[in-house]
């Protein structure tokens, strides 16, 4: 885990201050920071040496490295690399990376090479004499940002870096995709992207379920291949269940993290699932003094007051944060189940009152913005705590293949069942009945952080958009005073 950062000088003075100071406005736990340039590269166990350095160059990139980096991370942070590389490669060619990493020569084709080939979560970005390459995996899991003013084209992990050096307007890099940045701004080149019209199969529910089941079974077991033991972000949904149970399947040690505000009626439902998968469950409660105690903690890490943002993200926090006291340092998590395969309850209200199509094209909307709307909030929590997400739905075969899916296979036409094809995955899977039966619940409803959320607004006399906003509002300006 780590936070990386890349800096132009529009007038092209040393970029050595901003660098730095992009650096220190992230709050990850430091190992290792690098600073590089096209000619030199600089690792320091701390950020005060760098706050000194005088790189000589307009063109900078910067990375934190924490103690739970993946092997993937290691091999980038390398006094002979100038790459700054975030995130984990699953399956790839060995020598097609190592080659990736090592190559003198920093040209686009090799970062689009990598972007083609290797299966995983990743950033990264490198310098040249004149101009800065980024990439994004093509799921886009691991959050980037871009922006720039009059003095700096810049790139970061996190909005708040960019913020610090005043390029207050930003945006999410498009995953798949990489970019030339230059004094000039940001030129993007598609190289394996989610973005082209959905191409609607022709396929029955039982062919569909042996592919899906392949693919799920794939993306989980790269995910955990590395690891003795790992901790599942667990709902006792079926999205959870599907991961916690191939995960279990997978050859290694698997706990399940449950949380919610106290006497919260699906507490026991959990607590059921749980024991019908045969894993252990470990509980935390919480009130609404623990909510309030959190919430600036909440607000800074996820970068935006949004109340549904806000909902969700709390029980997030609160489980990274649990991870990694009980020593884990990988969480999986079922998020982008419900886009992929039609678990919101918007989706069949759409197809009633609008039909087939409509809601094809809702679905697929909300596909393509997922890494927008829900796995950059999780990741950055997560972050914030030194645990790393992973997360198996968000894979870009699995989402290729479920944007393709027809509408039936998600929906049922005469029941309005949702997510058919997943429970039925899950049946030949083997999982309970009483999971796979389970009616979709949302997690800010079930573990009750909406409700308090509102309460705690209620109390002050002012309505919870006001009152998330007005804190947000403060925490920034408490930063830039710092």
């Amino acid at each position: 885990m780590g936070t990386i950062v890349a800096v132009i000088d529009k007038k092209g003075e040393d970029a050595t201050n901003a660098a730095v100071t992009m650096l220190k406005s992230l709050s990850a736990e430091i190992e290792i920071c690098k600073l590089a340039t096209s000619a030199i590269t600089r690792i320091e166990k701390s950020l005060k040496p760098l706050e000194n350095a005088y790189m000589r160059s307009p063109i900078l990139v910067g990375q934190i490295v924490s103690k739970t980096c993946s092997n993937t991370m290691a091999k980038c942070v390398q006094p002979k690399t100038n790459l700054v590389f975030e995130g984990h490669v699953y399956y790839e060619n060995r020598a097609s990376f190592d080659t990736f990493v090592t190559k003198e020569q920093n040209d686009e084709k090799r970062a689009a090479k990598l972007i083609k080939q290797a299966d995983g979560d990743f950033t990264f970005i490198f310098p040249t004499s004149d101009h800065l390459i980024a990439g994004r995996d093509p799921s886009g899991v691991c959050p980037l940002y871009y922006g720039e003013n009059a003095f700096f084209a810049a790139l970061a992990s996190e909005r708040k870096a960019l913020w610090k050096i005043g390029v207050k307007e930003t945006a999410s890099f498009p995953p798949g995709h990489i970019a030339s940045v230059s004094r000039e701004g940001f030129c993007f080149k598609p190289i394996k992207t989610l973005a082209n019209q959905p191409k609607i199969k022709k396929i029955n529910l039982s062919a569909a379920v042996r592919m899906l089941q392949a693919l799920l079974k794939k993306s989980v077991y790269g995910r955990v291949k590395d690891l003795k033991e790992v901790v599942v972000a667990f709902s006792g949904g079926l999205d959870s269940s599907i991961v916690a149970w191939l995960a279990k399947n997978s050859n290694v040690t698997v706990s399940l993290i449950y949380v919610s505000l106290r006497k919260q009626p699906e507490t026991q439902s959990a607590k059921q699932a749980a024991e019908a998968l045969g894993l252990p469950l470990n509980i935390f409660e919480y009130d609404e003094k623990d909510l309030e105690r959190v919430l600036q903690d909440v607000l800074w890490a996820i970068e935006t007051p949004d109340p549904l943002a806000v909902s969700i993200a709390v029980p997030m926090y609160w489980a990274s944060e649990k991870a990694t006291r009980l020593g884990y340092e990988v969480m999986l998590a079922g998020q982008g189940a419900d886009e992929l395969f039609g678990g919101y309850k918007r989706y069949v209200e759409c197809y009633i009152r609008q039909g087939i199509k409509e809601t094809q094209r809702m679905i697929a909307n909300d596909i393509l913005r997922l890494h927008e709307t829900n796995i950059e909030r999780d990741q950055k929590i997560c972050n914030h705590h030194g645990v790393e997400l992973r997360l198996p739905f968000a894979e870009y075969n699995i989402s290729r293949f479920a944007l393709d899916l027809p509408l039936k296979l998600k929906i049922e036409p005469r029941t309005l069942t949702r997510k058919v094809l997943l429970r039925k995955t899950a049946t030949e899977m083997g999982l309970p009945q009483t999971i796979v039966k389970k009616p979709k619940k949302a997690m800010q409803y079930t573990t009750g952080t909406t409700a308090a959320l509102k309460k705690i607004a209620k109390k002050k006399n002012i309505p919870l958009r006001n009152y998330l906003r007005e804190m947000f509002q403060k925490i920034c300006e408490e930063k830039e005073e710092t």
